[in-house]
């Protein structure tokens, strides 16, 4: 029984992260908005199995990076202030590391989804 509890405590835990993340984070929540789009294309188009999990694997891994980049922020807020210079160095490196991991993201989008965009507008 302390197993299951254990793992019920975790779930509970997660799930108070994200929705930590979802109400305080703007840049979260835009990704979220992102994530939901690239889900319902999944669902409409008629895609490969595998070009499904290349647009999961691509929108998750945003997401787990905006994720790390505000406990990371938060992290060097509780122990450095503002002010320092590696804190802001800190910071703007885990938001280039968000950028990145966005940029290839909409990049792997495109690969993927261009015969398919190419394919409706031929069709209108």
């Amino acid at each position: 029984m302390s197993f299951i509890r254990g793992l019920g405590d975790s779930f509970s835990h997660a799930w108070r992260g994200l929705r930590l993340a979802f109400v305080s984070e703007r840049s979260f929540r835009i990704q979220i908005v992102a994530a939901t789009a690239v889900l319902f294309v999944i669902l409409v188009l008629p895609l490969k199995e595998h070009e499904r999990l290349i647009l999961i694997l691509a929108a998750g891994a945003v997401l787990v990076l905006e994720l790390l980049n505000s406990a990371v922020e938060r992290l060097v807020d509780l122990s450095k202030p503002r002010l320092h210079a590696f804190a802001k160095d800190i910071k703007d490196i885990m938001a280039a590391a968000v950028l990145v991991a966005s940029v290839f993201s909409l990049v792997i989008g495109i690969i993927v989804l261009w015969p398919y965009i190419g394919e409706l507008f031929r069709l209108l």
